[in-house]
């Protein structure tokens, strides 16, 4: 297998991407069919129409607009310039002419090509250019091997994010898209079970032509595949533009066919999709309605609140999980509010395997569980008990603080803890002996016995008067 790992930066190295991502939305671009990718649980051909499969005589719906939105955040969120219908520039779909199995018109419907107006262009994220980012409808799923097609896919809306090829490392390129990636999630632009995949193009500025790797499937695979072509870049110093698959079995790119021009596809616009104009009006809307993006979170975060950049780091990967955050600490003091987000509430949904959009949480019910434990009416470990009863649904923790207040009565406890102790006079006499994690083991045994309604110092204070 070729080497994969490249010791330090390519002198001249360009990598430019081309990221396709499935947008979230309910329906597909022209037509009601549902819109989802999970194509081990539905049956082939299952979730179709005329339409999606390209069915002789069969018309396009008017656009999806949930799409179109969704372009448009994209682009403004990568600060992009949206072209607007006052400056005279309409989107039109264009007929791009290919012609292989996955779509039986012989054509794709997409808002790009050759004299096209742009959704949105000439952005700048995280130091890269953003050359486009338009619409277009996804092909069918075709296995080449068998010569089967699934067209419950086709016709499903995709964003494609063009950068120009900024990018000068493999490692450059992962933390980027993984940042991309988190931002997107900022507005459920994109189907997070879906996944994306990526065109790379890679050349040495000098030494070789760019060559264009299609379809990369998963950030991992990208990476793997930029090293492996640049390593054959250094060694086999192509001077012709090449199309290429990644085989990563062989972790090796495959030539497919020479690269094509955007005449081979001989771009159209479609007769049977009407003109789409973005207003300015439209736009402003769209603004006002965007989060913050995570690096602008982060920065206020670690600022405002005075939160070390690993916690803030944790709090800003999920924008539900920061705003629940923000929330709180507006009746929380952050340093109590912070390990009970970062650490409890995100250990109790990957326990469940939830996620925050899975689970209806309150965050008026977080704010009362940690005044109460703030006060001490319950204890840590009780407060612990009732967070993971807030799964599925969130409640008010104050009734259940009734029967759960923090039992401090001394003589109360003595009486447990002697009874503890006579139940375990061998974990005594190994504490005795100078096993001192036993004195643990006995204080778990209190809070047991008490449904961890203890206060924990006053039973380490009463045990270690006892234990000597």
């Amino acid at each position: 297998m070729e080497k994969q790992e490249i010791k330090g930066a390519i002198k001249g190295a360009m990598i430019g991407l081309e990221i396709h991502g499935y947008l979230d939305t309910k329906e597909k671009l022209f037509c009601k069919c549902k819109n989802f990718h999970d194509m081990k649980i539905v049956k082939p051909n299952t979730n179709i129409c005329p339409v999606c499969t390209g069915a002789p005589g069969a018309k396009p719906m008017l656009p999806n607009q949930e799409a179109i939105t969704k372009i448009l955040q994209i682009g403004l969120m990568l600060n992009c310039k949206p072209n607007l219908i006052e400056n005279n520039k309409p989107l039109i779909f264009q007929r791009k002419h290919y012609n292989w199995p996955d779509m039986p018109s012989g054509y794709q419907k997409t808002i790009s090509g050759p004299h096209s107006t742009l959704p949105v262009e000439n952005g700048e994220f995280l130091g890269i250019r953003i050359r486009e980012a338009h619409l277009e409808e996804d092909p069918a799923a075709w296995n080449p091997e068998t010569g089967k097609i699934d067209y419950n896919r086709a016709g499903v809306p995709l964003v494609e994010i063009v950068t120009e090829p900024d990018f000068k490392t493999s490692e450059q390129v992962e933390i980027w898209l993984r940042q991309l990636v988190l931002t997107l999630s900022y507005i459920k632009a994109l189907n997070k079970d879906a996944g994306l995949k990526a065109d790379v193009n890679v050349n040495i500025k000098g030494l070789t032509e760019r060559t264009e790797i299609k379809n990369v499937n998963s950030v991992t695979e990208i990476i793997k595949a930029i090293n492996s072509e640049l390593n054959r870049h250094l060694k086999e110093k192509p001077i012709k533009q090449e199309t290429r698959r990644w085989n990563s079995e062989t972790g090796k790119t495959e030539l497919m066919r020479l690269k094509e021009n955007a005449e081979d596809y001989r771009f159209i616009p479609d007769p049977d999709l009407p003109i789409i104009k973005i207003t300015k009006t439209r736009i402003d809307k769209i603004k006002k309605s965007l989060p913050e993006s995570p690096m602008q979170k982060l920065e206020k975060i670690i600022k405002k609140h005075k939160i070390n950049k690993t916690d803030a780091e944790i709090l800003t990967k999920n924008l539900e999980i920061a705003e629940l955050f923000e929330k709180i600490i507006e009746k929380i003091p952050a340093p109590i509010a912070l390990p009970w987000i970062t650490v409890e509430w995100l250990s109790v949904l990957n326990y469940n395997k939830k996620t925050m959009d899975s689970v209806s949480l309150n965050p008026e019910h977080v704010i009362e569980l940690l005044k109460l434990l703030e006060k001490k009416i319950i204890t840590p470990l009780k407060a612990k008990d009732i967070l993971r009863k807030f799964i599925p649904e969130s409640f008010s923790p104050l009734e259940e603080a009734k029967t759960s207040r923090t039992i401090t009565d001394e003589k109360h406890l003595e009486k447990i803890i002697e009874d503890v102790l006579k139940k375990n006079s061998e974990s005594v006499k190994a504490f005795k002996e100078g096993e001192k994690k036993v004195l643990n083991f006995l204080i778990g045994q209190v809070m047991n016995l008490t449904n961890k309604r203890a206060d924990f110092q006053i039973i380490r204070k009463i045990l270690e008067r006892k234990l000597g």
